[in-house]
């Protein structure tokens, strides 16, 4: 599942999509207007994110709504967090150097 999510984020129409899920959930056609591409390919796009499952679609009458699932990239946080560890004590190990050196 990392994989799939790792190559949904590689996209960065994808990584914009999600931007605008996470400050609230849109339609189909207010996605289409914030991007530069057809309908088509948001669509496209919108299958890769869900088969990611980075998102979840519903029909709300006519209209088809997408929202982010943040749980999803739980599994990305717990991957990174290891990555996130490493470059903190990396950096804290610069600081104190830098500050021996007066920098």
């Amino acid at each position: 599942m990392l994989d799939n999510t790792f190559a949904a984020l590689s996209d960065p129409t994808r990584r914009g999509i999600l931007a605008l899920l996470a400050e609230r959930e849109h339609s189909v056609g207010e996605l289409v207007d914030r991007f530069p591409i057809t309908q088509s390919a948001v669509s496209r796009h919108l299958n890769v994110l869900e088969q990611a499952t980075l998102i979840e679609r519903r029909r709300e009458g006519q209209r088809r709504l997408c929202a982010l699932r943040s749980e999803a990239l739980v599994e990305v946080d717990r991957w990174m967090e290891r990555y996130r560890l490493m470059w903190d004590g990396k950096m804290r190990r610069l600081d104190r150097a830098l500050k021996k050196t007066g920098r």
